[in-house]
């Protein structure tokens, strides 16, 4: 196929292949790589709440924007006083629920998938969703040599990050909209659901292995660098836009014993996303160079000035939104009907929003009692 396979999208793809494949990792990241402790950028200053420290669990990824520039700028350390701050990066949805469960991780970042399923496999035992961190940033990037309009993705392969994810659970309930058939299971159907790892999904999209993705960013917006065209936005399927792609999530325990450090996290995180909006050019370059400290190399400026836009802070965990994602995976039979009672506290979040002088957010009517 001429076009993206041809010399020159080669190379492309070799001009940014490391510094892409270091960092294009999935809000809700898959991998089998160990969690990265990082060094504290700045000390603990003034009175220490009731812990020394709190761990604090993310991705390097641009849907975890809240995490990677309130680290970076030291935005959530100041609201913490004396009480450490201790990051560590994920490269895999599953491990980050691991070490909450196993009291590693006090406080993480997470995707709605392993949220549902953190909460769900426990019985709703090992932790609650506080807050939200994000909204936005996936795309449907396709080959316009061979799909140019919906209809045509019909036989296609359409790579997401795993099987069962957010992004997977999306495509599958998009696929049945359009009237088609596919087993969850194999991927195999009227669309050919490929589950593709997304450090090498453009790799496989240069190839011809794939003819597009249901991707995040920046993963989409590397498509789009390799020739690729942005045939859907996710966010044009959701009322207003808004579909919550990053949750904050605590262990129980924690935030039991603790609730004075997780309500100076929220406030720390509350006031980033202030921040991030209020200087949206800076803190793009604050995200890129807490990326390029953690992976060793920073996003090319085409594919971060691609990505940016599309992802939307937000404090609220858009909670319907989780609500039919979970529903979709069930309809789909990616995941038994879950019982998500219980699974939000967002009354530290709310006592921060008001103090702060906002509005409250809701919980959908699946908030802890």
């Amino acid at each position: 196929m001429p076009g993206i396979r041809s010399a020159t999208r080669r190379a492309l793809t070799a001009a940014l292949a490391l510094p892409l494949l270091a960092a294009a990792l999935t809000a809700c990241g898959y991998g089998s790589q160990a969690p990265k402790q990082e060094q504290a950028a700045f000390a603990p200053e003034g009175e220490q709440l009731s812990a020394g420290e709190v761990r604090v669990g993310y991705f390097p990824n641009l849907t975890h924007a809240t995490a990677l520039v309130g680290v970076e700028k030291g935005l959530i350390q100041k609201e913490l006083g004396g009480t450490r701050l201790a990051a560590t990066t994920f490269n895999a949805g599953p491990s980050a629920v691991e070490a909450l469960n196993a009291g590693s991780v006090d406080i993480g970042f997470l995707g709605p998938s392993p949220s549902v399923n953190g909460y769900t496999r426990s019985h709703g035992g090992n932790l609650r969703i506080i807050g939200g961190a994000a909204s936005g940033g996936v795309k449907l990037v396709v080959d316009p040599e061979v799909i140019r309009t919906p209809a045509d993705v019909r036989g296609k392969r359409i790579a997401t990050p795993q099987k069962g994810n957010t992004q997977d659970v999306a495509l599958i309930h998009w696929i049945g909209e359009q009237g088609w058939s596919v087993d969850p299971e194999s991927g195999k159907g009227d669309v050919s659901v490929v589950r593709s790892n997304n450090k090498v999904t453009p790799g496989a999209f240069r190839t011809g292995s794939i003819d597009g993705a249901w991707v995040p960013e920046p993963t989409a917006s590397q498509l789009v660098a390799l020739g690729g065209k942005v045939l859907l936005d996710e966010a044009a399927l959701w009322p207003d836009g808004k579909f919550v792609i990053t949750n904050i999530v605590v262990s129980q325990r924690f935030l039991a014993e603790h609730p004075d450090v997780v309500e100076a996290v929220l406030r720390g995180t509350v006031r980033t996303n202030d921040w991030i909006d209020s200087h949206p050019d800076q803190a793009k370059a604050a995200a890129n160079r807490a990326l390029e400290r953690l992976s060793g190399k920073p996003l090319p400026s085409s594919v971060l000035d691609a990505a940016w836009p599309s992802i939307k802070v937000t404090d609220d965990p858009l909670a319907g939104t989780l609500r039919t994602q979970a529903a979709w995976a069930a309809d789909a039979g990616l995941l038994a009907d879950p019982e998500l009672d219980g699974i939000y506290d967002l009354r530290p979040l709310n006592a921060v929003l008001a103090a702060e002088g906002r509005p409250a957010v809701g919980d959908a009517g699946l908030g802890a009692r």
